[in-house]
């Protein structure tokens, strides 16, 4: 698992384009993992906080409440110009008090997907930590 520091640290360029496409639009979409063992999906507002990807939610929130018990989730970005990215890991949650929860997202992968500059194949950067970035077109 990796910080988003580390990410940027290893993959700059990639990491720079991920995080632009988080910042184009506020919500975006988080599985994680219900009690019997079924995806949840919800809406998330992210936040880059220092060397970490963060996101905060409603206390008792089933989101919150699913990450408490099982911290694996993926998280997937509302398409922007340029793409979209995924990401997927562990969150640990940081601080649950007052009216909500805030999660940090340990990264063990991220995937940006966009069209080629040809316009007729996908472009898929892959990064993992302690990896270099994989490369993989699709036509």
């Amino acid at each position: 698992m990796a910080t988003w520091q580390r990410f940027e640290d290893e993959a700059g360029g990639l990491a720079t384009e991920v995080r632009r496409i988080f910042l184009a639009s506020r919500g975006h979409v988080l599985a994680t993992l219900r009690r019997d063992g079924s995806p949840r999906v919800s809406g998330v507002e992210v936040a880059f906080q220092g060397a970490d990807l963060t996101f905060g939610s409603m206390l008792g929130a089933r989101k919150a409440q699913d990450l408490a018990r099982d911290g694996r989730f993926a998280l997937h970005s509302t398409p922007a110009e340029g793409g979209d990215a995924k990401i997927s890991g562990v969150a640990v949650e940081l601080l649950a008090e007052g009216d909500s929860h805030l999660f940090r997202f340990d990264l063990a992968e991220v995937v940006h997907t966009a069209l080629g500059e040809d316009g007729k194949h996908l472009l898929i950067r892959l990064w993992r930590p302690g990896l270099a970035v994989e490369e993989f077109r699709r036509y």
